[in-house]
């Protein structure tokens, strides 16, 4: 398997898709060597960003940044030597700059992009810049409405395990992998790839089409629904953006392979007229890898023409984990790891950081005590399926679940699904929205009100409360012996479990003072 070289050809353009000529804006820089040169990243602390920014520093860059606020992934940087401007945009950039990276939360009127476009210093998106480093790489991209983090780690760690040494960028937190990323070899060390260029594991996002940019050998599609609404029309712009996306991979003589979810993904659409090779796994006996799941000992495995061909035990609880451990499994075989060692390596797989994620448990006054959750769910189906796993594996007496919204637009176009997703909790508290790229017209066009009403209506137990302090105050005199909290959501939801548990995060004042002054 070989990973594309050179630019590829622009798939067709379709309304409100990246152009041909942004397209082109990017390829041209593909000639751009990142050793020697000084880059700097608008947004360095989200964790793709710091990701990408310590995978740029290792292959010879000099790299530095900015960020709104202090962040443990701020502080990892700086002990890599990656110093991050905290707090107010710079007006005035380094005038020996030689690439500005930005996120997609910046906009262009930024101060710091006006500041880089006074000097003439190349802009590029953090997605553009992971294709330019993906074209030396035998290269991974992991896309999907949901699953993208926990099956890109997952897939990380079994190639890991296995030898495979990946570099890795993924959207989340993984203390097995070592944070959010890592640089690996430069060549594949070992299986049928050996000597081919080094394994790289991405997280694609669809959001704003950045996944477009990706350049990969193989792909992952874990599933495709309504998201996005603030930058996507309806459901088939998506379709038709995960189709683009698939059309990025090389042909199948070239290696090009996609892993696509037989149920979920819109497959035929997505599929129609690549020329890559295609497989697809699934709970139907029809797909070309069924898997098997057992909830009970949540015991997942893999057949292939009707035969076994990989079993293991899943930490992490849930059907919707089970496919993402087998999608997992399946591309790291495709890339040399063995069978028997994938399924070892799967065994271990601990979880991620906000992924039905363990944050501890609270001893009540009473001797009885309280186990607190936080899950990144912020879309209808993920919510669905994080309240049932949960409720299936730890089997509270009650599951309280503090949903904070994540966006106003997402929050009223999916409002009515959103109802139907809290069966499995016995109660609801829900703060405000979270406003994220929200106009001010969005903002007053939908409120936590509407979603407590709407979830009353279907007979659920549902509060609103604000600010955080009164959610908090409501646990301390609601949770009792047995009960189990889970805080969800994609906004800073997780500070109230933290609070609960005792353990609110706090930056050091003087750290983040020297930061600053920097």
């Amino acid at each position: 398997m070989k990973p594309r070289q050179g630019s590829s050809s622009p798939s067709p353009t379709v309304p409100g898709t990246v152009t041909s000529c942004d397209r082109r804006a990017a390829e041209a820089a593909y000639d751009l060597v990142f050793a020697g040169k000084r880059v700097h990243f608008i947004g360095i602390g989200g964790s793709g960003m710091s990701g990408l920014a310590q995978m740029l520093r290792n292959r010879g860059a000099t790299v530095m940044g900015s960020d709104q606020a202090w962040s443990p992934l701020l502080e990892q940087l700086e002990n890599l030597g990656i110093h991050s401007h905290v707090g107010e945009p710079m007006s005035v950039l380094p005038s020996d700059l030689d690439l500005v990276v930005y996120s997609a939360a910046i906009k262009g009127n930024h101060p710091e992009m006006l500041a880089a476009s006074e000097r003439s210093i190349r802009t590029l998106t953090y997605a553009e810049v992971l294709g330019l480093a993906q074209q030396q790489c035998t290269s991974v991209s992991i896309a999907g409405t949901h699953g993208k983090s926990t099956t890109t780690a997952m897939t990380s760690w079994v190639l890991l395990r296995t030898g495979l040494d990946p570099s890795v960028i993924v959207g989340a937190t993984c203390e097995q992998i070592g944070g959010g990323s890592r640089n690996g070899a430069a060549r594949i060390p070992s299986g049928h790839l050996q000597g081919n260029p080094g394994i790289m594991v991405c997280e694609a996002c669809e959001f704003n089409r950045s996944f477009h940019q990706h350049r990969p050998t193989v792909a992952v599609i874990n599933n495709v629904e309504a998201d996005h609404l603030d930058c996507y029309a309806n459901l088939e712009a998506i379709i038709q953006s995960f189709r683009e996306f698939a059309g990025l991979l090389p042909a199948a003589e070239e290696g090009g392979r996609l892993l696509i979810a037989h149920e979920g993904a819109h497959r035929r659409e997505v599929c129609s007229d690549l020329s890559c090779a295609v497989s697809t796994w699934g709970f139907s006996p029809s797909a070309d890898y069924q898997v098997a799941y057992d909830a009970k000992a949540q015991r997942v495995g893999i057949l292939q023409d009707g035969m076994w061909i990989a079993q293991w035990t899943n930490q992490m609880p849930g059907d919707h984990n089970a496919l993402n451990s087998a999608a997992a499994a399946i591309t790291a075989h495709w890339l040399g790891a063995d069978w028997d060692a994938i399924a070892e390596a799967l065994c271990e797989f601990r979880g991620l950081d906000r992924r039905s994620q363990l944050k501890g448990i609270r001893t009540l006054a009473s001797g009885g005590s309280v186990r607190v959750f936080d899950d990144y769910a912020h879309h209808p189906t993920e919510c669905e399926k994080t309240l049932r796993a949960l409720r299936a594996s730890e089997r509270p007496r009650r599951l309280i679940c503090v949903f904070q919204p994540h966006q106003a637009s997402r929050t009223r176009h999916l409002l009515g699904e959103f109802a139907t997703s809290f069966s499995n909790a016995d109660i609801v508290l829900v703060p405000d929205i979270y406003f994220s790229r929200d106009s001010e017209n969005d903002k007053q066009r939908v409120s936590s009100s509407d979603l407590v009403e709407r979830l009353r209506e279907r007979g659920t137990d549902a509060r609103h409360h604000h600010p955080f302090e009164a959610i908090n105050r409501e646990l301390e005199s609601l949770c009792e012996d047995g009960d189990l909290v889970v805080t969800m959501g994609a906004g800073p939801v997780y500070k109230i479990a933290e609070s609960y548990l005792g353990a609110e995060l706090r930056a050091p004042l003087d750290w983040v003072k020297n930061v600053r002054s920097a």
